[in-house]
């Protein structure tokens, strides 16, 4: 384990929980990057799988006082961790009614952690089911994404794995992009931001920060600046029509005709393409 990860204040409360509790060591510097502005702050917080108990007791050291702390757990033995003042909801995460009747008692909430069942239909539950119900500012936490590449009981990679599905929030999220000519759904208007740790997925969800953007200028003269990123490939091409045919390259329908021919191509993307495919393989390897 990483020296560093010992000194953090929630490895320490991991550490003395009086209930036993299994972690990623790499999880504490991503609990202390994303969760340490929400200490001693009167907060909803929900764990799914709670197991033992043992990170319910660690939530409520590490948020304080003010935090509730909520857990859901298929066992119904679970239960009995609310004689130490958790609240505890029997029922399963992939269950679209169980949401229902959680968030019609609970109302809005402002962290929901995954550490349930880790399967694509649990973890793509989670976020589908609880996105309308949590507040500006808060996020969407799904543990263990390692399982989306996992054949072994995970049946992954997958079309439908949950990382595949968290990409596909990413696409989402550039429609408010007005260049795209996309509506707005609920995922882009409600999560600004997408994180992706080491088998940690963040949705932090703003919807104050999810406007349609638009382009805005300074009031400064634009005195050289000038559409290039067609010259890598074609830049001596034109210099060789320019020489060549001058004054009839002058006329602007066949400025217009030369840069449809030779700049918007597919040959554009042709040769794009094959260095792609190069990093692809360097990547992937």
């Amino acid at each position: 384990m990483n020296k560093d990860t010992k000194k953090l204040p929630i490895y320490k409360f991991f550490n003395s929980s009086k209930k036993y509790s299994i972690k990623w060591s790499s999880y504490f510097q991503v609990y202390e990057k994303i969760f340490s502005s929400y200490r001693n702050k009167k907060i909803k917080f929900v764990e799914i799988g709670v197991a033992n108990g043992g990170s319910l007791f660690m939530w409520k050291n590490y948020f304080g006082k003010k935090a509730k702390i909520i857990g859901v757990d298929l066992n119904p033995k679970a239960k009995n961790l609310e004689k130490y003042g958790f609240k505890i909801y029997t029922g399963s995460q992939s269950d679209k009614n169980f949401w229902k009747k959680f968030y019609k008692k609970e109302g809005k909430i402002d962290l929901i952690l995954d550490d349930g069942g880790h399967k694509n239909l649990q973890q793509i539950s989670t976020v589908h089911f609880s996105l309308a119900h949590v507040n500006d500012g808060g996020k969407i936490v799904i543990e263990d994404t390692s399982t989306s590449y996992l054949k072994k009981e995970f049946n992954n990679p997958s079309k439908y794995s949950f990382i595949n599905f968290a990409k596909n929030i990413v696409d989402i999220i550039h429609y408010r992009s007005p260049l795209l000519g996309k509506n707005l759904n609920l995922y882009a208007k409600k999560i600004h931001l997408v994180e992706f740790f080491e088998s940690i997925t963040v949705f932090s969800i703003d919807s104050k920060k999810c406007w349609m953007n638009q382009e805005i200028s300074n009031k400064a003269k634009n005195e050289w600046a000038a559409d290039f990123r067609y010259n890598e490939y074609f830049g001596q091409i034109k210099n060789k029509l320019n020489k060549k045919y001058g004054r009839l390259n002058k006329r602007s329908f066949l400025r217009r005709l030369i840069r449809k021919l030779f700049y918007r191509n597919f040959l554009f993307n042709i040769f794009d393409n094959i260095k792609i495919r190069k990093i692809f393989k360097k990547i992937q390897n």
